[in-house]
């Protein structure tokens, strides 16, 4: 499941993404038009920054800014920043792959197997999503457009 500060990073990002390329936007602006607490968005701007996604200035025309193009950042890539994992088990993962506990047997696990292919979906339309494609085509078009 999706947490609330991996959405939060996605609404800001978005935002970010919408401003003016050479004005950085502050922190206030972006908690206020978002619905975010500020504080945690202050977090979760450290943890973008740290990960070459956003950059931050100093000073009275400080802010932040996208460090990439929009068409640069995917939606897999905020959410397994902010989130970790996309597999819903640890079998399952690409990134942090562990074999379950009490697992006996992983090639003939149906429950792996389903995981699998629910990771698989995920990660296709997640890492294939950027900003810009969220901005230009809109949400129902790639909803539709990935056949759920």
């Amino acid at each position: 499941m999706l947490s609330q500060k991996a959405k939060y990073a996605m609404r800001a990002l978005l935002y970010l993404a919408q401003a003016q390329p050479e004005r950085p936007v502050f922190i206030s602006e972006i908690a206020d038009q978002q619905s975010v607490p500020k504080k945690f968005l202050e977090l979760i701007l450290l943890d973008l920054k740290r990960h070459g996604l956003v950059h931050s200035y100093r000073g009275k025309k400080g802010g932040y800014a996208l460090a990439k193009t929009p068409d640069k950042i995917y939606f897999g890539q905020v959410i397994r920043i902010i989130d970790g994992p996309l597999a819903q088990l640890p079998c399952a993962s690409r990134t942090a792959y562990r074999r379950c506990d009490d697992c006996e047997n992983e090639q003939t696990c149906e429950i792996r197997r389903v995981m699998l292919q629910v990771r698989d979906s995920t990660a296709r339309i997640l890492d294939n999503t950027s900003l810009a494609d969220v901005m230009v085509r809109g949400t129902a078009e790639l909803v539709e457009g990935a056949g759920i």
